[in-house]
């Protein structure tokens, strides 16, 4: 839809822009990254040729949207997709018929229970960050308040995907956040600058006065009344800037209406369990580097290190599962094999054909 209106107005910057973002986050970051194991799943059924056809009309969509700005790439990426599909191996991406916007095949509701899944994910991507702590590693809870019925319902539709894709354990939604999270309020000068003017000072010190129950109700509702002057004059949500003080042991961060608590303490078997995946990636890597085939399976031997032997024995079938090992033991010494150094393990790894 909007990549043709852009097109009607000679922009081929911001068609480039936009299919650019649908890729990179829609498709790649998003789409292929969640659907990874339905591509992976060994048997070909419905789940799986679903994923697959689903990738590839995408792709093939987006050929014929890039062919008037990229003709060479998007001819050779749609002879390349429709090769195995097409009678007519050789026809064009610029002898077929442009896509067409159709509006029945848009599900409001799903994208924005979508779009709801990947704000909540970048945002706790992003405390994650600025703690320093690695997606590998498992946390326990996220809290969310929601503003109604609606939201919390979109939220709970996508929470295993949520709690999936940032790993973490458990999402709780908050009805009432007041006792909870602390919010704070100031304006956004840049817009309420224009729009009070010589009043602004008076706006200031109203918004300053706001209570937690006036910040949920231009939460919710989207605007709130101010008595400026004796005037009555609305404030919009995007006229102020909301954050969420952290809580100990919780780190908070606000986008729009959205907040987001995470609990960022991390209680022994979280530890253990964050090692083991830890050692999963190694492993995993590890027969990639040897040169197995994704089927075969494996004998995993590591060192002893105070830690590692520990973890194992918590997370032995999660490791083994993972990483199709028959057998897993840890030895006092290992012959050979990579040593592996990250956070408090210090541990040598071998593996060979089970």
């Amino acid at each position: 839809k909007n990549t043709e209106a852009f097109y009607e107005d000679y922009e081929p910057t911001k068609v480039a822009r936009a299919i650019q973002y649908f890729v990179n986050e829609n498709l790649s970051n998003w789409y292929v990254r969640l659907s990874r194991r339905r591509f992976w799943k060994g048997d070909y059924e419905l789940d799986k040729i679903s994923a697959y056809q689903t990738l590839h009309t995408c792709l093939v969509t987006v050929a014929k949207l890039i062919a008037p700005i990229a003709p060479f790439y998007a001819d050779q990426l749609y002879r390349d997709l429709m090769a195995p599909v097409c009678a007519n191996k050789s026809e064009s991406v610029h002898l077929s018929n442009f896509p067409v916007y159709d509006k029945t095949l848009v599900d409001a509701d799903l994208e924005r229970k979508m779009q709801k899944a990947q704000s909540i994910s970048s945002m706790v991507l992003s405390l994650r960050k600025k703690e320093m702590i690695k997606v590998r590693q498992p946390l326990q809870r996220i809290m969310i308040p929601v503003l109604d019925a609606q939201d919390k319902h979109d939220i709970e539709a996508v929470a295993n995907l949520i709690l999936s894709e940032v790993n973490v354990k458990e999402l709780e939604l908050l009805d009432d956040a007041s006792g909870i999270l602390v919010k704070k309020i100031k304006p956004n000068f840049k817009l309420l600058g224009p729009k009070f003017g010589a009043d602004m000072r008076f706006a200031v010190a109203e918004i300053g006065k706001f209570t937690q129950k006036e910040i949920a109700t231009i939460e919710k509702q989207g605007t709130i009344s101010l008595n400026i002057n004796n005037k009555l004059v609305d404030l919009t949500l995007d006229e102020v800037e909301i954050s969420s003080q952290d809580i100990e042991g919780w780190l908070v961060a606000n986008q729009g209406d959205l907040t987001v608590a995470l609990d960022i303490n991390l209680t022994e078997k979280l530890k253990n369990e964050g090692i083991a995946r830890e050692l999963v990636n190694r492993i995993q890597n590890l027969r990639k580097e040897s040169g197995f085939e994704v089927t075969d399976k494996i004998e995993v031997h590591l060192q002893k290190d105070g830690f590692v032997e520990t973890a194992i024995a918590e997370n032995e079938l999660y490791i083994k599962n993972e990483t199709l090992t028959k057998k897993l033991l840890c030895l006092d010494s290992v012959t050979g094999g990579i040593e592996i150094t990250f956070d408090n393990i210090n541990t040598k790894l071998s593996i060979q054909k089970s």
